[in-house]
């Protein structure tokens, strides 16, 4: 599952999540409100983590992960 990569949504309270939706078929939509932002940085060089004042966000992404998506953006 190299090019799997799993994701975490934590917020502080119920009144933060704007919507969850699931689909009939195959579409998941979770929409909330992270709040003012705190903080950007990387969890052991594997994992974003974006800290707002209403919860984190977390997904597994490395650094070079990143800089080659950042790349490929500039290559369009």
């Amino acid at each position: 599952m190299k090019n799997e990569h799993s994701f975490s949504i934590q917020l502080n309270h119920k009144d933060h999540v704007k919507n969850v939706s699931l689909g009939e078929e195959t579409e998941v939509l979770f929409e909330g409100y992270l709040g003012e932002l705190k903080s950007l940085g990387l969890i052991e060089e594997a994992v974003v983590e974006i800290k707002g004042s209403n919860g984190v966000l977390r997904i597994d992404l490395t650094r070079d992960q990143i800089m080659q998506m950042i790349k490929m953006e500039g290559d369009d």
